[in-house]
C-alpha cells in the first residue's frame, strides 16, 4: 500500500481556478472527511470518472472554506494508476493553501517535486522517457518543441527503442543456442549474422543520434550571441527581433554594459539571445567587465550574429570581432541598409567565408524576414516534420543511444579478431542494458530521483 499525497497543481498567485490534486491508496478517505457533496453521498460511493459540485468544509471549525468542483478518478484508469482526486477551487492562494492543510491533516502527506508523475512511471503507467516529455510538454516554447514533446508522450521513442531492444534479444538467443549446441557447428553462419545484425542496429542508432542536433534546438533554443562594436544597431535589431523595447537604445557609444537574455521564436526556430556589449578597447572599468562577458558568451554560443554598420567603414574594432567569430557558425547582419553605404562587404566576406549575410535596416525594421528565413535554412533545413520523424530532444538520452553505438563497435572488433561468441554476447548485453537507459528498464534509483526532482510541485 503506498501513501497518499496531496499537492497544488496551479502555478503560485491568484486566478480563477486552483487545483488541488491528491493520489494513492487513501485518497478518496481522506478527501471524504473534508468534501460535502450536494448529492449527500460520500465519494467511495459515487461513480468514477465524474465531476462533484460541493462544498469544502473544515469539520473541526465546522466552517464552509469553499465552494467546489471534485473530480473523482478511481484505479486503475488514472495519471498514476492509483485512486486520484483533483479538487478545483476558487484561486486565491489563502484558499487553496487551506484545502491543502485540510487534506494534510486528515492524512495525506505533501507530494515531493514531480511525485504524481514519478508514481505514474513506477506504476507501470508510462516509461521513463514518456516521463521526461511530461515535462518538455510544461516547458515547451515553440509548437514545434511541443508537438516533439508530444510525440514522445505518446511513445514515438518508445516503440523505436522497444524495436531496437527486442533485435538485440534475438541476437543473444541466437548466440547462446550456438553456444549451448555446438554440435551444429553454426559458428561461422552466427558470426555473419552477429555482423550483418550489428550493423543494422548500428545504422538505426545512427539515424535517431543524427536528429539530437535538432532535438537540442527544438528543445533548449540555439545559444545565440549578438556581437559588434558599440554603436552598430545590436540593440535596437534585438528590439526588433523581439518586437519590443527591451534593450536600452542611444546615440551613446557604449550603452549596453552588461549582457542581456531573451528567448524569442523565429518562425519556428527558438533562439536564446544574449545581446552582449559592444567590443572595444575602452578606459571605463563597468564597460571593460562587459566586454569580457561578451567574450566568453561568444565562446559558448551555438551561432554568433555580428551586426556591422554599412554607412561606416571597417575598423579594426569590426577586424578583432571578425577574428573572435572565425571559427564560430556565423551570421553576418549588415545594418542601417537605409543610409549611404561606405562598408566594403567584400573584405567581410573574404574574412568571414564560412558566415551567412543579410542585410537590414533594424530601425525600420526592414529584412528581418530574410533574416528568419536564412536563420530556418541554417539550422533546421526545412525539413523537420515531427509527424515523420522521431527527435532526439534530451542529452540523456544522446549519452544512452552513444553508448549503445559503442557497445555494437565492439561486437564488430570482437568478430575481426577473431574473439570467442560469448563476448559478443557480453557487449549486445550491455548495448541492450545501455538502451534500456532511455524508457527506465535498467536506471539506477539514484537517476530516477534526480530526473522527477527537476518536476514542478503537483506534477
Amino acid at each position: 500500500m503506498s501513501d497518499t499525497i496531496v499537492g497544488i497543481s496551479t502555478p503560485a498567485g491568484s486566478g480563477g481556478v486552483g487545483i488541488v490534486r491528491v493520489s494513492g491508496d487513501t485518497a478518496i478517505e481522506v478527501v471524504d472527511q473534508i468534501f460535502i457533496s450536494k448529492k449527500n453521498k460520500l465519494l467511495k460511493e459515487l461513480s468514477s470518472h465524474r465531476i462533484y459540485y460541493g462544498h469544502v468544509k473544515d469539520p473541526e471549525e465546522d466552517l464552509i472554506i469553499d465552494e467546489v468542483l471534485v473530480m473523482l478518478m478511481k484505479a486503475p484508469h488514472t495519471y498514476t494508476r492509483e485512486d486520484v482526486i483533483e479538487i478545483n477551487c476558487h484561486g486565491g492562494m489563502i484558499v487553496i493553501q487551506n484545502i491543502l492543510q485540510l487534506l494534510l491533516r486528515y492524512g495525506a502527506r505533501l507530494a515531493e517535486p514531480g511525485e504524481f508523475t514519478k508514481r505514474a512511471f513506477l506504476n507501470g503507467r508510462i516509461d521513463l522517457s514518456q516521463a521526461e516529455a511530461v515535462m518538455d510538454i510544461i516547458n515547451s516554447k515553440t509548437d514545434l518543441a511541443l508537438k516533439t514533446s508530444v510525440g514522445q508522450l505518446e511513445g514515438s521513442l518508445t516503440h523505436k527503442i522497444n524495436g531496437l531492444r527486442s533485435q538485440l534479444i534475438e541476437m543473444i538467443a541466437h548466440i547462446e543456442a550456438s553456444i549451448d549446441y555446438p554440435e551444429y557447428d553454426i559458428e561461422h553462419l552466427t558470426e555473419d549474422k552477429i555482423d550483418k545484425d550489428s550493423r543494422q542496429l548500428m545504422e538505426s542508432i545512427d539515424t535517431l543520434l543524427k536528429t539530437a542536433d535538432s532535438g537540442k534546438i527544438i528543445k533548449e533554443g540555439i545559444i545565440t550571441v549578438i556581437v559588434g562594436k558599440p554603436n552598430v544597431g545590436k540593440s535596437s535589431f534585438m528590439n526588433a527581433l523581439l518586437r519590443e523595447q527591451r534593450a536600452i537604445v542611444t546615440e551613446i557609444p557604449g550603452t549596453t554594459r552588461d549582457v542581456l537574455e531573451e528567448f524569442v521564436n523565429i518562425d519556428g526556430v527558438p533562439l536564446r539571445i544574449f545581446d552582449t556589449a559592444g567590443i572595444r578597447q575602452t578606459e571605463d572599468i563597468v564597460e571593460q567587465i562587459g566586454v569580457e562577458k561578451s567574450k566568453e558568451y561568444v565562446d559558448r554560443a551555438d551561432l554568433a550574429i555580428l551586426v556591422l554598420d554599412l554607412s561606416s567603414k571597417l575598423t579594426d574594432e569590426d577586424l578583432t570581432i571578425m577574428e573572435l567569430i572565425k571559427d564560430k557558425k556565423s551570421i553576418i547582419v549588415f545594418n542601417k541598409s537605409d543610409l549611404p553605404r561606405q562598408l566594403d562587404l567584400q573584405m567581410v566576406k573574404s574574412k568571414l567565408h564560412h558566415a551567412s549575410y543579410v542585410e537590414i535596416s533594424a530601425k525600420d525594421e526592414v529584412g528581418l524576414d530574410n533574416f528568419s528565413f536564412l536563420l530556418k535554412d541554417m539550422f533546421l533545413m526545412g525539413n523537420i516534420d515531427v509527424n515523420e520523424n522521431t527527435y532526439i530532444t534530451n542529452v540523456r538520452h544522446k549519452d544512452a543511444l552513444l553508448k549503445a553505438k559503442e557497445s555494437l563497435m565492439n561486437v564488430l572488433d570482437s568478430i575481426v579478431i577473431g574473439m570467442p561468441e560469448d563476448c559478443f554476447a557480453i557487449d549486445l548485453k550491455n548495448c541492450y542494458e545501455s538502451l534500456g537507459e532511455i524508457t527506465g528498464d535498467s536506471v539506477s534509483d539514484s537517476i530516477i530521483d534526480q530526473i522527477f526532482s527537476q518536476f514542478c510541485l503537483g506534477k
